[in-house]
């Protein structure tokens, strides 16, 4: 079953670490992922850039706008994510606490869903097998 980490991090807690701290907690993190991926767990893994350089599209009443920024002013921020291949609901949280934003932030933990089971049942099977 594979299950999405949404890594969350609050800005002022990262800018109030101590010097270095990043940069070990950044280490500990890619050491991390590279043996979950060299143990077939860790499928995917990204970095977002700063909210900053967001935009985001909104359409309400047929008029499409794109506005700076993360969609909603919050604490916490995305700052990236992992899919993961686990077993379970249990074994992914196992997985998403060993990750050290924990402490500055939160990682969501979120099933995924096989966007070609959905294909199927919105199309068909065969409709759905023709699209492939």
């Amino acid at each position: 079953m594979k299950f999405m980490l949404l890594i969350y991090n609050d800005p002022k807690l990262l800018d109030a670490l101590p010097g270095g701290e990043f940069d070990s907690m950044m280490r500990s993190c890619l050491t991390h992922a590279d043996e979950l991926q060299r143990d077939g767990v860790l499928l995917e893994s990204r970095m977002l850039e700063d909210p900053e350089t967001a935009r985001t599209v909104r359409r309400r009443q047929d008029r499409t706008t794109a506005t700076d920024g993360p969609f909603s002013e919050a604490k916490e921020v995305l700052g990236g994510f992992n899919i993961i291949e686990a077993d379970s609901m249990d074994e992914a949280l196992r997985i998403a606490a060993e990750f050290p934003w924990t402490k500055t932030g939160s990682v969501e933990v979120r099933p995924v869903r096989e966007i070609e089971d959905e294909r199927t049942r919105v199309f068909g099977a065969e409709v759905a097998d023709r699209g492939r």
